[in-house]
């Protein structure tokens, strides 16, 4: 007979002594569980101690968390966490330099415990931190060890990062600002920094005084790819929380100190691999760089503004009147009509009226601009070779070009905030400093050979555009490190690849409706969804890793999480970095008995998305957040790395509770792995030979046995 829900078997250690095998009844008191302990080793003040986890994070246990304990869990009897703050505070006041170091090194493991940090931050120990760091008496691991420990402090969001002193900022911005500096203060100074920055609108200010982006510069040229990371990071915060008007400033900063070409030759094509860290805070800084254009792609342009109408004559001259016509102006004025047809405009008479729709409004204009006078020869061949094809084949240089103009802030999501766990950055725009323009001329380019190769009237205008999208987005999914490879990648994706290209991804319909075909399909569907079901659960059986939800300072904060070869338990735990390859069982800590499993929530139904504020709230992480509802009323939350490892896991954990899998990636592996056993088993009939003698009892054609690859 199975034990009681509410009985868990754990063993509990103290040091000197032979464990103690107890059954934790979870509706008695944790007070009275703990005295019975203490009694066992005849340990007097049982108030003074309390219950933590053994191994992983041995965070102590409360209350609250005391449901998460599981049957087979090793605890540790241990000193209350109060009690432990209060020696602790003690300790590192006192002039004993070994015992200050001892304390302070346990304060930086203890500190990340909110239990402890409550604890220890109600007796005023921040305050103590903080003024151990005023003094600037504390060096090398000392002061490293006092950094991490405010930090974590700090993290557990219980005091106001508005309480911090200028004096402790300006101790901190020394830290960063000195030539030479231990990395590990270092690392923790600038976390520490982005931390204000991000917290606090007053703190941005101070620390903005403090620190500028020039100097932080000088920290993306080192071998250390973490300090590289959070100097990036902190360079991202700055960004993120200026003003308006300080971050034009600020970009044109960047652009003088030549932050990309540093980024692109000591980050991007550095020796070293680049982590998920830092391939989320190149997306950020590449996010917010695109976001600079925001103002211009939402500015209409004013018909009656003279400065803006002179740069439409620009376009005009520079097609038509030549650089040595200076008279050239006078002579065609009655002719500016027909030439602002020519280069494609709607409204012929007054084209201004054409950048008054947000977006792309004066960005459209911006980017032409551009285009003919960085690339002058290709802008006038573009013109002139269209204004000299007939009316219906023409394609419309000024109508293409603020449409793709749109097209591409769509694509690259031009305006809107940083999704939190995207790492979608690309190396080709960190090549230019005029990437976008750089990317808007190539892809006009692309367009205008695109119509040709269409053989586009004007009434094609929208499927061409729609193309043409499709075309920019499958190259930007090949990663070209360079526009040069963005051209090559762009080359092979002519109008006619396109057509084969979505030929080969979807079933013809047509070819699928008769009745024996439909009935063949009806039978395949079982055998195809068990063979997209094991590969679930054999991706779940290799397990994943995710990142922390909600965590600010993302080093060291990922876990993982993988199904066990039976079937019958979730094992997941903390890491200290995103892993390399398999992660053994043993090494996972915590466990979930599939049994236990009541249900899977997505997107805003899960408990950490209604937890998120506003602020962190996006739509992309909607779409990858998961829990798993498990006994007794418990959830484990994940927000998954991309949407394949979202559809693998949901399918997955659908799988294992006997759920329908309903993914886009399941019906989209179904649709194909159906339409390709389909195609052999008609391709077997086909190559029947029907003797003349009698024939043989006829038999069932063989299922063809195939595995696919999803990866």
């Amino acid at each position: 007979m199975p034990p009681p829900a509410d009985i868990v078997k754990v063993a509990i250690e103290w040091p000197g002594a032979n464990a103690q095998l107890i059954e934790m009844d979870q509706k008695r008191p944790l007070t009275s569980i703990i005295r019975e302990v203490c009694d066992g080793w005849s340990l007097s003040g049982s108030e003074q101690f309390a219950l933590r986890y053994a191994d992983g994070s041995q965070l102590y246990i409360t209350e609250q968390s005391r449901n998460e304990i599981k049957n087979g869990t090793i605890l540790r009897l241990a000193i209350s966490p109060g009690r432990a703050a209060r020696q602790l505070l003690e300790r590192i006041q006192s002039h004993g330099i070994d015992t200050r170091l001892e304390a302070l090194k346990e304060l930086a493991k203890l500190s990340a415990d909110p239990t402890f940090a409550t604890e220890f931050i109600n007796m005023e120990g921040i305050g103590t931190l903080a003024r151990l760091v005023d003094s600037g008496t504390h060096f090398g691991e000392m002061l490293a060890f006092t950094l991490t420990a405010f930090l974590e402090l700090m993290d557990h969001g219980i005091v106001s990062w508005d309480l911090i002193s200028l004096s402790f900022i300006k101790q901190i911005a020394g830290y960063v600002n000195q030539p030479m500096v231990d990395v590990s203060i270092l690392q923790r100074s600038l976390a520490i920094l982005e931390s204000m920055v991000l917290n606090s609108h007053s703190l941005y200010h101070r620390v903005a005084q403090e620190i500028t982006v020039g100097q932080l510069i000088g920290h993306l040229q080192v071998s250390n790819q973490e300090i590289q990371t959070y100097a990036i990071a902190l360079i991202n915060a700055l960004f993120l929380k200026a003003p308006e008007d300080r971050r034009q400033e600020m970009a044109s900063t960047l652009a003088q100190k030549h932050l990309r070409s540093i980024i692109l030759n000591h980050v991007i094509r550095g020796n070293r691999p680049i982590k998920a860290e830092m391939a989320h805070q190149l997306y950020v800084l590449q996010v917010l760089t695109f976001n600079l254009l925001e103002e211009r792609m939402m500015t209409k342009m004013d018909p009656n503004d003279q400065t803006q109408r002179d740069v439409i004559f620009e376009l005009r001259r520079i097609a038509f009147d030549g650089e040595n016509d200076p008279t050239g102006t006078e002579k065609r004025k009655g002719l500016y009509a027909k030439d602002y047809k020519m280069l494609g405009f709607t409204n012929h008479v007054n084209p201004a009226l054409d950048f008054t729709q947000t977006p792309p409004g004066m960005l459209a204009l911006d980017n032409m601009l551009y285009l003919a006078k960085v690339h002058q020869d290709t802008y006038i061949r573009i013109v002139l070779e269209n204004s000299s094809r007939e009316d219906k084949h023409e394609c419309p240089f000024g109508r293409c070009a603020i449409d793709l103009t749109r097209i591409l802030c769509e694509i690259l999501q031009v305006g809107e905030l940083p999704n939190e766990g995207c790492n979608d950055y690309h190396p080709m725009f960190f090549t230019h400093d005029r990437a976008w323009e750089e990317f808007f001329c190539v892809c006009i380019q692309l367009l205008n050979k695109t119509w040709k190769e269409m053989r586009a009237t004007s009434e094609d205008f929208n499927k061409v555009m729609q193309v043409v999208r499709e075309q920019i987005t499958r190259a930007l999914a090949m990663k070209p490190s360079s526009l040069e490879q963005l051209k090559n990648k762009l080359r092979g994706l002519s109008y006619s690849e396109i057509l084969r290209l979505r030929q080969s991804e979807r079933m013809s319909q047509d070819d699928f409706q008769s009745p024996p075909i439909i009935e063949l399909r009806e039978r395949i569907q079982p055998e195809i969804l068990e063979l997209i079901k094991q590969q679930r659960l054999n991706r779940l059986c290799e397990g994943s890793c995710f990142r922390k939800v909600g965590n600010r300072r993302r080093q060291e904060k990922f876990w993982f999480c993988r199904l066990s070869l039976n079937h019958k338990v979730l094992h997941y735990g903390d890491l200290d970095e995103s892993p390399q390859g398999e992660v053994p069982f043993e090494m996972l800590s915590d466990k979930i008995p599939v049994s236990d499993i009541k249900s899977v929530l997505t997107g805003k139904d899960c408990p950490h998305m209604k937890e998120k504020s506003a602020l962190k709230q996006n739509k992309e992480v909607l779409e990858l957040a998961f829990s798993v509802l498990y006994d007794p009323d418990e959830t484990l939350n994940f927000v998954a790395p991309n949407k394949y490892e979202y559809c693998i896991w949901t399918d997955g954990l659908c799988a294992l509770l006997g759920r329908e899998m309903s993914s886009d990636l399941t019906r989209s592996d179904l649709d194909t792995l159906i339409s390709m056993e389909m195609k052999l088993r008609l391709l077997d009939l086909e190559n029947i030979t029907i003797p003349e003698a009698p024939p043989p009892v006829p038999k069932e054609p063989s299922s063809y046995n195939f595995t696919y690859n999803y990866s």
